[in-house]
C-alpha cells in the first residue's frame, strides 16, 4: 500500500468518526414556548460532543504529522495502524454514556460512563506507544531527518497520558468531578505533545538548496 492510500484510509476513518459523533444530537422533547429551557438541558450533550470533538481532532492531528515521517509501510504498519483506529472508533460509545449519565445524574452510573471512556483513552494511547515503540525499531521506514533523537523526545508520551487516565480511573471512585477534570487534562495533554511534536518536525526538517 502506498502512502497516500495509507493516508487516505485513515482520514476517512477520522472523517466518519466525527461525523458520527454529531449524530447524537437530536431534538429535544419540550412544550411549546420552553425550546430554550429543553436547549439548555442538552448541555451534558453538547459538553461530551465538544470535548470528543477536540480529543479525535487531536489525534487527527498527531496522526497526519507523524505518518508524514515514513517514506514507505509494511505490512506491520499497516496493521498497527487499523489497532490505532479502531481504538479511535471506540470514543462514540463512552462519550454517548457520559453525556446520558450527565443528563441523569446518578453517582454510580456517571462512575461507570467515566472510568469506560478513561479505559478506551488508555487503550488509544497504548495502541500509538507500540506504533512509536515499532518504527523506533524500524528507522528505514522514515524520511533520513527524522533521526532517534526525534523519537526520545516523544516516545513516553503516550505513557504519560496513560498515567493521567489510570489516575482519572482512580478518582471516580471518590470524586466524579475530579474525575472528569483528569480526564479533559489527559485530552489537553495530547495536543500539547502534539504542538511539541510538530515543532520538532518543523525543525528536523531540511532546508531545500536554493538555486545560484
Amino acid at each position: 500500500m502506498s502512502i497516500s492510500r495509507f493516508q487516505a484510509f485513515s482520514d476517512g476513518v477520522f472523517s466518519i468518526l466525527i461525523t458520527i459523533l454529531v449524530l447524537n444530537f437530536s431534538i429535544p422533547a419540550y412544550t411549546a414556548g420552553h425550546l430554550a429551557a429543553a436547549v439548555v438541558n442538552q448541555w451534558p450533550t453538547m459538553a461530551a460532543y465538544v470535548v470528543s470533538y477536540f480529543y479525535v481532532g487531536t489525534l487527527w492531528l498527531f496522526h497526519h504529522d507523524y505518518f508524514n515521517t515514513l517514506t514507505r509501510i509494511d505490512r506491520n504498519v499497516n496493521m498497527l495502524n487499523l489497532l490505532i483506529l479502531f481504538s479511535i472508533t471506540l470514543i462514540d460509545y463512552p462519550m454517548s454514556l457520559v453525556a446520558h449519565t450527565l443528563a441523569i445524574r446518578n453517582t454510580q452510573d456517571m462512575r461507570v460512563a467515566f472510568i469506560l471512556y478513561d479505559l478506551v483513552a488508555l487503550f488509544v494511547s497504548l495502541t500509538f506507544f507500540l506504533m512509536y515503540v515499532y518504527l523506533h525499531r524500524h528507522m528505514d521506514l522514515k524520511a533520513p531527518h527524522v533521526t532517534t533523537d526525534f523519537y526520545t523526545t516523544i516516545k513516553f508520551d503516550p505513557l504519560r497520558s496513560v498515567t493521567i487516565y489510570g489516575a482519572s480511573i482512580i478518582a471516580a471512585f471518590f470524586s466524579i468531578p475530579l474525575s472528569a477534570l483528569l480526564l479533559v487534562l489527559g485530552i489537553l495533554f495530547h495536543f500539547f505533545a502534539y504542538l511539541r511534536m510538530s515543532g520538532n518536525l518543523r525543525k528536523a526538517k531540511p532546508i531545500p538548496a536554493t538555486k545560484n
